[in-house]
């Protein structure tokens, strides 16, 4: 059985679940700015946990390609007093931060946060591994390569799947030298890749399951749908479900999601299909 130990509750990952996205930024490419109240947070965030939500992921910083950059102060305004909020007001097990700082995190994990969600797998800010180490929390790590600012430029691959499976076992085994246990791996769907490579990184993805631990596919309302689609993010929840489906045959066992009810009715008929 494949479990992650979070605030210590085992959280079972050999069945499919759903992580909902609070952004609180003014820029993130899809509901960046909609969040201007804590009032306005808690609402979405107790809607996400009714509708079947096991993690919470919040996030300060919009790593959307060309994103701005903001300074590590500014972006632990942003988000260390929502996580604060989120935590009092609700027992989250899962409560995460998406930051690749070691500065935000490890406040984020002061005020209430269990569970960290690094876009750079340790490379940007080398502090961040100690900090998860020393807290013992879980760890999920991304593929990505450079920054949300140059990440664009940096799609050139001589075998995609390959070098993505290199790039998970190095910085699996710089996490475990440290010490951390619980690992997720997120395959970075829009980071550092094209949309072709998107879908064959989608094709591809049970091939991450040799490093033996849990996947987590993070392909809601991106650019991969809605410009394959001709439309727009708010139009692109049907080819997001769609993808889901094809994440879940693929192996994922968290779904990272703006929209958890679609996600959750995904899941189970996934399931049932197993089942049958």
């Amino acid at each position: 059985m494949s479990t992650i130990n979070c605030a210590g509750t085992l959280i079972n990952l050999s069945k499919a679940h759903t992580m909902g996205i609070v952004n609180v930024t003014p820029d993130s490419f899809y509901d960046g700015g909609k969040l201007k109240s804590d009032k306005d947070v808690l609402t979405q965030v107790e809607r996400m946990l009714d509708e079947g939500a096991t993690f919470i992921d919040i996030g300060g910083y919009s790593s959307r390609p060309d994103g701005t950059d903001i300074s590590e102060q500014e972006e632990i305004r942003r988000v260390v007093p929502v996580i604060e909020l989120v935590a009092k007001r609700f027992n989250i097990k899962g409560l995460s931060c998406d930051s690749f700082r070691g500065s935000v995190i490890k406040k984020a994990l002061q005020h209430g946060a269990n569970l960290v969600n690094d876009i750079s797998a340790g490379l940007i800010d080398q502090s961040i591994l100690p900090v998860v180490a020393e807290a013992q929390v879980p760890y999920i790590m991304m593929h990505m390569r450079g920054t949300p600012q140059t990440m664009k430029t940096l799609t050139e691959y001589d075998d995609l799947i390959h070098e993505i499976n290199y790039y998970f076992s190095d910085r699996i085994a710089a996490a475990r030298a440290l010490g951390i246990n619980d690992i997720v791996i997120d395959a970075g769907f829009g980071f550092a890749k094209t949309r072709e490579q998107n879908f064959t990184l989608l094709k591809n993805m049970s091939l991450l399951q040799a490093h033996q631990v849990p996947i987590l596919a993070g392909v809601s309302r991106k650019s991969m749908i809605y410009k394959t689609l001709d439309t727009t993010s708010d139009k692109a929840l049907n080819g997001t479900t769609a993808l889901h489906m094809i994440c879940l045959q693929q192996g994922a066992k968290i779904l990272r999601v703006h929209d958890v009810a679609p996600a959750m009715e995904c899941i189970k008929l996934f399931e049932e299909l197993q089942e049958n």
